[in-house]
């Protein structure tokens, strides 16, 4: 799940949108239930404002938040969903480990010689998004939302350029969240060009470029396979007729058995340290995003397992001063006051010529 903006560069005090992608980051497979939202919030000038369910719209499978921006700043926008469960027989679940990439869960499985257990996972969303409003650069950035789990970024994205590298701290339960795995990666706009190619493609490849494969964690969709979120072939959830899930009720039309060698992840494939924190490598210019799942067993009654899903969406740009998203550039052309100076002479010396002839 992710939120997402055509451009993080916004205007002050103007009509703006957010999508929510429910899937990959490429594709959304199906819209959010508004009862599902624990928490949709605007943080911005020191202020927390709650989304009232009125500004939701919808279109095709993308939910849409409809917003006024405020004055100039560093804005956030975070939204955290009600757990949900799913049940798996055991290659189902060890095929979506795999896909998924949740790496530390099969290593666990496998040295408890527990690859044959089926599991019951109980599951949530949590993620969070960056904006620039005007030029000015305030605080926001780093309000924590108190989620689940989240990403805190430990300085402003919008004070670094591409080439730079950002500190991220995870937190999981307001504590700092120790040896877990974090994938970043980007999305390049048109004009993007990348400052190296570690970790990243360096012409916007995305790590979900795979969108009809990924597996979603609801069954909200009709046919749903993203465990991005509750979309494609495959779902998290059980709720849709048809939608099969990673259950062995499934209609059997598409099988995890022979798709263990691989997942749906790329980029920078990161593990944050003692003090919770992960360094991206901000290589190329567009739109980058973190995600990580945290995946452990539980003994909470009716489960086996807990997963809490997190992202984080920001753009990067290449920089030329403070104002990088409103310069326009004029590289190697002619700048256009040459051309009014020049039509001012001309205009200049046919005066004169013709009141000379006179």
């Amino acid at each position: 799940m992710y939120l997402k903006l055509d451009t993080y560069f916004l205007q002050p005090n103007t009509a703006a949108t957010i999508q929510l992608f429910n899937g990959t980051f490429d594709k959304s497979e199906n819209v959010i239930d508004r009862d599902r939202m624990l928490d949709a919030s605007l943080v911005g000038n020191g202020n927390r404002i709650a989304v009232n369910e009125s500004q939701w719209t919808e279109k095709d499978s993308v939910t849409i938040l409809n917003f006024q921006t405020g004055e100039t700043g560093t804005w956030v926008a975070g939204i955290s969903t009600a757990p949900r469960s799913i049940e798996m027989d055991a290659d189902a679940f060890n095929s979506y480990l795999q896909h998924e990439g949740i790496l530390d869960m099969i290593k666990w499985r496998r040295e408890n010689d527990a690859m044959d257990g089926e599991a019951v996972e109980k599951y949530s969303k949590h993620v969070k998004a960056i904006f620039q409003v005007g030029d000015t650069r305030t605080d926001d950035w780093q309000k924590e939302l108190g989620y689940p789990i989240e990403f805190v970024p430990l300085e402003n994205p919008y004070d670094l350029n591409t080439g730079d590298s950002l500190r991220v701290r995870l937190l999981r339960n307001g504590k700092p969240l120790s040896n877990q795995l974090v994938y970043a990666d980007f999305k390049a706009q048109a004009d993007g060009h990348s400052h190296g190619d570690e970790g990243s493609p360096a012409h916007g490849h995305s790590h979900d470029e795979g969108a009809e494969k990924t597996h979603t964690h609801d069954g909200e969709t009709e046919h749903g396979h993203s465990h991005g979120e509750e979309a494609d072939k495959h779902s998290h959830d059980n709720e849709k007729e048809d939608g099969h899930s990673h259950e062995a009720a499934a209609d059997n039309t598409h099988s995890h058995d022979e798709a263990t060698d691989h997942t749906h992840t790329s980029g920078q494939q990161l593990r944050t340290d003692n003090d919770g924190i992960v360094t991206a490598q901000l290589t190329a210019d567009g739109i980058w995003y973190l995600q990580t799942i945290h995946l452990v067993t539980t003994e909470e009654e009716g489960f086996t397992h807990e997963s809490n899903w997190t992202t984080l969406t920001f753009e990067v740009t290449h920089g030329h001063g403070e104002e990088t998203h409103t310069h326009e550039h004029d590289e190697g052309g002619i700048p256009s006051y040459f051309y009014w100076i020049g039509s001012l002479l001309l205009i200049g010396i046919l005066f004169f010529w013709f009141n000379r002839k006179k």
